[in-house]
């Protein structure tokens, strides 16, 4: 089957730009002339958060740099947190993290997307960080806390950075994936809420009119009726339906 999954800008095809993305687009191209932003895109697992993550940095110029990180499933949070800073250090030639952060400023945006959250689609002997804490549930919360210890010590510091992290809170329930910050009607909203307090938050999601028009872009159909009833099935999620239509095909 194909990998639908998106994990830079090579791997968009006939994109469909939706007021999602145009919202997002807005935002990052603010980014070339302001410092100290923090920007989360959130959206449900398959709805597209990378394409348009990608899609939208393609149309600008800006200086990025796309994180990655390769970590084992069984990494305890502290190898984690270690990990993370040395693969920041070493591939920003930083001796120390107060250096990491002044080369992280020398950057338009730091972007905190798929090589860093799903490098397990770049290499199969690895997770990246959305897998890791998935898999790890609870256990993984001790990481999480040395992050934002480090916010709080760093704070002065990252005034002079902006940052764009994809973001989603995941966990299974017979085998699906849910996001808790976009899946969960009332709870979302209030998360979403906390989250705008503090962060600049754009939802990736979609009418009904556009998904339709992003399943014609990717697949051989003009069923606008069959796009509906795997809208019903699958939800907006664009990757999950193409993937659908995938098998129906074979």
């Amino acid at each position: 089957m194909s990998n639908h999954k998106v994990c830079s800008v090579r791997d968009n095809i006939n994109f469909v730009k939706t007021a999602s993305f145009y919202e997002l687009y807005s935002l990052f191209k603010s980014l070339k002339t302001s410092k100290g932003r923090f920007i989360l895109v959130l959206g449900s697992p398959g709805t597209g958060k990378s394409a348009n993550v990608y899609q939208a940095l393609s149309m600008i110029d800006l200086h990025i740099y796309d994180a990655f990180l390769f970590i084992d499933m069984d990494s305890k949070p502290g190898d984690v947190f270690r990990i993370f800073w040395d693969t920041l250090k070493e591939d920003m030639e930083a001796k120390t993290r107060k250096e990491t952060f002044k080369k992280a400023g020398e950057y338009d945006l730091i972007l905190f997307a798929d090589p860093f959250l799903d490098s397990e689609f770049i290499d199969s002997d690895k997770v990246g960080l959305g897998l890791w804490t998935e898999e790890n549930g609870p256990s993984t919360f001790p990481f999480y806390l040395k992050v934002f210890w480090e916010y709080i010590k760093h704070y002065k510091d990252l005034k002079n950075i902006n940052v764009v992290a994809q973001t989603a809170w995941i966990f299974k329930f017979r085998g699906v994936r849910y996001d808790i910050l976009t899946d969960f009607s009332y709870l979302s909203k209030i998360l979403v809420f906390l989250l705008n307090r503090l962060f600049e938050v754009v939802l990736i999601s979609y009418t009904t009119e556009e998904m339709i028009e992003i399943v014609k872009s990717q697949c051989e159909t003009d069923n606008n009726g069959e796009i509906e009833k795997y809208i019903r099935k699958y939800g907006k999620k664009p990757r999950f339906i193409f993937e659908a239509l995938e098998k129906e095909k074979k």
